[in-house]
């Protein structure tokens, strides 16, 4: 047992195996706990044994119940094992980021020095609520050792779109915690699309990870920040991430997107406008 913490850990690969983003960032958080690993695929028992040295188990079975149905399996493995009550938090966290893109140590201090009984890596606020992002949050023993939070995660199903597993489950989570006298918050409070649509900022803000939807998202628009972010995070990340990527969007795609180029930067963000206004409005 490290550091008194557990991460469960839910991860889904298209080519159905333990990339190099994907082992970068489990060998980086065994470094500061315990993980359990969960993946939405059917994947070879070679590609699992990769990660053998930085997990309590490995587990690779498709279920289609998306980041929760790999939570909840995550979270039943530790319960029938009775290890629970050797954690003071546990971490629900998923592979829908690149990263650490640097040391992890303050993060989790601050995680974890917050008055709150759950603390979101980011609170996302919209007009009429807002909720934990559910790909990073801290969830203390006042939470995760009840008999109400063991039922939310048994009660995970597949559900017909991934809005409806959004709205239930992770804006559920927060209400949930909110329902039973609880307190939660997080590191970072963004307002709408923020966490996609500016990854620099809060990578300057201090935020250790960046999503990959940012990698295809506005036509490309966001690509001169992420070359930011890849010319100023730690090194042995850059490589990985751009395995990766290269993997998931094709080679020729992540050179278009990384160019250095302003005129192209441009094009594409009055492109992405001209679209939006076309559609409806920004």
């Amino acid at each position: 047992m490290k550091h008194n913490r557990l991460f469960l850990f839910a991860a889904y690969d298209p080519n159905n195996t333990v990339n190099d983003a994907l082992f970068y960032y489990v060998s980086q958080l065994s470094k500061f706990g315990d993980v359990i690993f969960c993946m939405d695929n059917d994947c070879q028992k070679t590609e699992l044994n990769k990660l053998k040295n930085y997990t309590i188990t490995a587990i690779a079975k498709r279920h289609g119940e998306y980041d929760f149905g790999s939570y909840k399996r995550a979270y039943q493995y530790a319960y029938d094992n009775d290890i629970l009550k050797n954690y003071d938090n546990i971490y629900i966290v998923n592979d829908s980021v690149f990263g650490p893109l640097f040391d992890l140590t303050k993060t989790l201090d601050n995680l974890e020095s917050t008055n709150t009984d759950a603390t979101g890596l980011i609170v996302s606020k919209h007009k009429t609520h807002a909720f934990m992002e559910s790909w990073f949050v801290r969830l203390g023993n006042k939470i995760f050792n009840t008999d109400w939070f063991r039922d939310f995660m048994e009660s995970v199903d597949k559900q017909p779109t991934k809005a409806q597993i959004t709205i239930k489950y992770e804006h559920g989570l927060s209400n949930l915690i909110h329902k039973h006298g609880l307190s939660w918050g997080g590191l970072y409070i963004c307002h709408g699309r923020f966490t996609y649509n500016n990854p620099k900022k809060l990578f300057k803000r201090g935020c250790p990870f960046i999503k990959k939807a940012c990698f295809n998202r506005h036509n490309g628009a966001i690509g001169n920040q992420i070359k930011y972010i890849l010319n100023h995070c730690q090194i042995n990340i850059q490589l990985p991430i751009i395995t990766t990527a290269n993997k998931l969007y094709g080679p020729d795609y992540m050179n278009w997107l990384l160019t250095y180029n302003p005129i192209k930067i441009v094009t594409r963000k009055v492109k992405y406008l001209g679209t939006k206004l076309k559609n409806g409005g920004i």
